[in-house]
């Protein structure tokens, strides 16, 4: 077992509460110049602890869809900066968050729920919704390709969108439904109190400590400072 490894992500249960540690000390601290510092800090410790590619991906809708809200904050409280920043820095907290959430595997998560006895009804719930998500892309990539296969024109036409697009994608979901419902019995997942075993376990490892060490001194000296 790797106690130390920066190019493995973070542990799940560790994770999930620097999300949350995250977001609401960015939601407190939001009109303070030191959040916005501690924030641009915890970008580039999520990049060293294996978060890179998913912060990356966030950042174009971090700039975007929260500079568009810090102009308006800006514009609405009579062109004032300190509210544009307060703005800036309760999304980027939002959107740090979920980098940390959407960085977490949903088997990773699942394996740690397990360990630590959670009941299985908010196990299977976290397994279905984490995978939910990239399973959704997916499902759009192929619609659109199909589409794009047999020439059915633009999406903006609202009647190719009905036709070629919407009915489709929805018929996958379903067909999606139906095979999660049988792989999720197949595999065991039982909502009583049946027993059950862990194929393979996770632990947390030291890069998890200094993580979480980094996060908490970074916190602490954008309040002392």
């Amino acid at each position: 077992m790797k106690f130390f490894a920066f190019n493995k992500k973070l542990y799940p249960l560790i994770a999930i509460a620097a999300a949350l540690f995250i977001i609401i000390f960015g939601l407190v601290t939001a009109r303070s110049v030191n959040c916005a510092y501690f924030l641009c800090g915890v970008l580039v410790w999520l990049c060293v602890f294996g978060c890179l590619k998913t912060c990356l991906k966030m950042l174009p809708a971090l700039v975007i869809i929260g500079g568009a809200f810090s102009l308006i904050a800006w514009a609405s409280a009579g062109r004032e900066w300190s509210a544009a920043l307060s703005m800036a820095n309760r999304f980027a907290a939002i959107f740090l968050a979920a980098a940390v959430g959407m960085s977490t595997e949903a088997v990773r998560m699942t394996r740690s729920l397990s360990q630590v006895h959670t009941p299985r009804a908010i196990t299977l719930g976290m397994l279905i919704s984490m995978s939910f998500v990239p399973m959704l892309k997916v499902e759009i990539r192929r619609v659109r390709e199909a589409m794009k296969t047999r020439g059915a024109g633009s999406i903006l036409n609202p009647k190719i969108l009905y036709r070629a697009f919407l009915v489709p994608f929805v018929m996958r979901l379903v067909n999606i439904s139906d095979t999660l419902a049988l792989s999720v019995e197949t595999r065991g997942f039982a909502l009583g109190k049946a027993p059950y075993s862990i194929y393979k376990k996770e632990y947390p490892a030291l890069s998890d400590v200094i993580f979480v060490v980094g996060l908490a001194v970074g916190a602490a000296l954008a309040v002392v400072l």
